[in-house]
Order: structure tokens, then sequence, then C-alpha cells
């Protein structure tokens, strides 16, 4: 180790507290030179630190000082006051304890009056440090306090993160719609009309299909504010109905059950034995085509349902063909069931206003028998709770169905026009539209049969 060349003087001031806390760089360097001067130090250097925080010691003049103290060029470390070595008592103790005790460094803090060279000093200096955490923690605590308050108002938390569609009005303190806002409405719109996020970004100018992905799953667009895994309703105008968000949410769980695989082939992950249920997959044959082969004539043990079964192995080609001539007539059925959708709507509101009515008359039935009721009333009331009880249950049968007309619109529009863009789709948006329209494929010695993704009445078909 070398000789101990000179004290160090370290200096921090932070930007934002240097009015406030009335002391600059200058007014520092010299009550600090007057002090190592009564101390007998003739020889320091400066490491200055301006406009930097004290909340962690990754600062250029703090770092440099550390590596000077490694090589045995610092004799003492002089501060003005405790924090602006640091405001953290975790930083405070690894500087003393594993940067400045093991090199033979002193510490002193002029302020405290605080030398590090003697016992004293040593406990003075935990005691302060504690206390300077314990400052600095409630002023966090005070301000996350402040902005919760915000947030629950339903004020913007403000800072940089201003999401894609909106500016930051500083002045009411919420989020405004731009001219982007209008492509936020197209996002929601293409996706809920089938199209991935990838062709989504390609169609709207976006550079990454990610950038979609995250405009989606903004609840912000739907006048909501998410803030430490809290929401709250926000003051701000949305950018698309709260219905709209919840459908585009569901709509992308439902296509993430099933991922698209890599593979080139259209239907991997949708095969299916006939014979022994268990799972199919292509195998090459050949130079140029493939055969579909059911898994328990496979070598993976862990895949076999039945070692000896004999289904019929079936070329890729002639799968494929059929398969995709059944997908592309499927919209005509899917357009024969849209005249039935808004019967079932009509009877889902009727049911609601059968309850409704209901109500109505059970409060009545209510208010009667505590006027001086009878045993009639209360056969009355008792009956009027069964038809509700009725009418509730004919509501979640309907509202179930409701769920599955849902699902069946957004298949219509994934597969209402495969006709003519079939030809002109990538592989990769063929598998899309193939796993969400298809629940899975079975084939059985050369027959193929289609279960879809709808209900009992259009979701089977077998072809061929």
């Amino acid at each position: 180790m070398q000789n101990k060349t000179h004290a160090a003087i370290y200096i921090r001031v932070s930007t934002d507290h240097q009015r406030e806390e009335g002391y600059s760089i200058d007014a520092q360097k010299e009550m600090l030179e007057a002090h190592c001067v009564s101390k007998g130090i003739k020889h320091y250097e400066y490491y200055i630190d301006g406009g930097f925080t004290g909340s962690n010691i990754e600062r250029p003049e703090m770092q440099r000082l550390i590596r000077d103290v490694k090589c045995g060029k610092v004799s003492h470390v002089v501060v003005y006051k405790l924090d602006r070595l640091s405001r953290s008592q975790k930083d405070t103790l690894y500087l003393i304890e594993d940067v400045f005790n093991p090199n033979g460094v002193d510490f002193i803090s002029m302020q405290e009056s605080m030398d590090t060279s003697t016992p004293l000093g040593r406990l003075m200096l935990g005691i302060l440090s504690a206390f300077a955490q314990l400052e600095r923690e409630n002023i966090m605590e005070r301000t996350r306090m402040g902005m919760r308050k915000r947030v629950e108002s339903g004020l913007w938390p403000g800072g940089g993160n201003t999401p894609y569609g909106y500016d930051y009005d500083k002045e009411q303190g919420i989020l405004v719609p731009n001219a982007d806002a209008e492509k936020v409405r197209k996002i929601y719109e293409l996706y809920l009309a089938g199209h991935s996020t990838g062709k989504i970004a390609d169609m709207l100018g976006f550079k990454y299909d990610r950038l979609v992905y995250q405009i989606l799953s903004r609840k912000s667009n739907a006048g909501y504010i998410q803030y430490n895994g809290e929401e709250y309703r926000g003051r701000h105008e949305p950018i698309v109905s709260l219905e709209t968000y919840e459908e585009a949410m569901q709509y992308r769980k439902e296509r993430s059950v099933k991922k698209v695989s890599e593979s080139k082939h259209l239907f991997t992950g949708l095969l299916y034995c006939g014979k022994c249920g268990a799972k199919m997959r292509y195998q090459k044959w050949g130079k140029t085509d493939s055969k579909i082969i059911c898994y328990s004539q496979d070598n993976k043990p862990h895949l076999v349902k039945d070692p000896n079964c004999d289904n019929q192995r079936l070329w890729a080609s002639v799968m494929e063909d059929v398969v995709v001539r059944d997908l592309l007539g499927f919209s005509f059925a899917l357009s024969q069931k849209e005249s039935k959708e808004i019967s079932n709507m009509s009877l889902l509101d009727m049911l609601h206003d059968q309850y409704n009515h209901a109500t109505v008359k059970l409060r009545r039935l209510y208010d009667l028998y505590s006027s001086g009721g009878d045993e009639v009333l209360l056969q009355s009331i008792d009956d009027a709770k069964k038809e509700m009880a009725k009418i509730q249950t004919q509501i979640e049968s309907e509202t179930e169905k409701s769920k599955s007309q849902d699902r069946m619109r957004r298949m219509h529009k994934e597969v209402s026009s495969l006709t003519d863009a079939w030809a002109y789709m990538t592989t990769k948006e063929k598998k899309c539209v193939a796993n969400a329209c298809i629940n899975k494929i079975t084939l059985l010695d050369g027959a193929i049969h289609l279960d879809y993704n709808l209900d009992a009445e259009t979701d089977s078909s077998t072809v061929a």
C-alpha cells in the first residue's frame, strides 16, 4: 500500500435541495478548508459531486474517492454534514465499515462534530445514520401517500409514462386524447376483427407488434388508472369503452390458450387419432410430402395410448386440402346463425324485464305484510321468490348462450372473408385462423372429423 498523500474533502450538493439547504459548493469548501487547518491537516484534495442525489453512491467523484481510498492515497475523509456522504444508512455504514475503516481512513463530519477515530464518534455515526435514513423513508412515504390520494381522486400520477393516444395536461392533472387516439380505437377494432398484433402493426405503421400489444393492454384507454397494483377510475376521457377493452382482453385470453407453433404445417397440435385418442403428428415422407401418423405408432413411450393402434396413415397434403375446403365453407353456417342471435338477445332483455317486475312485486308484498300481514301474503311472497329464482336460472342460461354468440361473431369475422383472402395469407396467418376456429381434427382410417370452437349446433363436421 502506498503512503497516504492527502485528506479527501468530499462535497455533494443536490440541485433540488441546494437553495433550501442554504449552502453551496463554495460555502462548503470554505468551511471545510478552515476545519482541516484547525485539525492540523495540511494536504487535502477536493472530491465534488454537484447535482447528484444522496440516495445511492453511484456518483463519479464518490467512485473516484472509493478507488483512492482502496489504493491507500487517503488519510481522512472530511464532509460538511453526514448526509453529504449519503442519505442511505446502508450506504453510509458500507463506506465507513467496508471502505474507510479497513483501509485505515478516519471519517470526519464537521456539522455533527464526529470523528470515527474515537469510539464515541463511531457510536454517534451509527445513531445519526439511522435518523438520516428514517427521515428519507418518511419523505418517501409521504410522497407515496400523496400520490395514492392523487390517483384515488382520478388524477393521473404524472411523470414521463404518458400512454400512447394521450397528452398530459399538467394544469388539470389529467390525460387528454390527442390525434393518435383514433389509431388506438382502430387497434381495438382490428384486433377484435381477428387480425394479429403483427398484422395491425404493419397496417397502422408501428415498428414492432409489441407496441400494439402494449397499447391493447392499457386500461387507461378505457378511463382507468392502474397504480401500484390497484385500479382507480380516472377523470380522463376514455378512448374506448370498458366493454370494448374487456372484450379485447377476453379475446386475447382465448387466442393465447392455443399458441401457434413455428412449424410450417397448418394443423400441428390439432390432430387426434380416432382409434386410440392419442395425438397425431406430421412425419416427413419422401422429398415433398408428409404423412399423418399416430403417436401410439411412434417411438415416444410417454405419448403412446395403445401400442397396437393401427390407424391408417393419411397423406398430409390430402388431409390439409380437405380441411381447408371445409374451413372456407364454414362462414356460410355462421352467417345463417346471425338471425338467431337477435332473437336470443331479445329473449335475454325480456327475462331481465320480467325479473325487474318480479322484484317490484316482491317489494310491494313485503310492504303489505309489514302493514299487517297474514298467511295469504306469506304464500304470495314465497311464490314471488320462486318465480324470481326461476327467471334468474333462465337468465344465467341465456347469458351463457350470449357468450357463445360473442365467440361466434368473432369466429365469423375470422372466416367470413377467407375465401377471398386465403390465397394471399402467410402460413402463420393461416395457422392463427385455424387455431382460432378449430378445436381439434380427428382422423380415423381416412375419415376426417372437424370440431369447431362454437356451440353444439354448428361445432362439428365430418368431411371425408
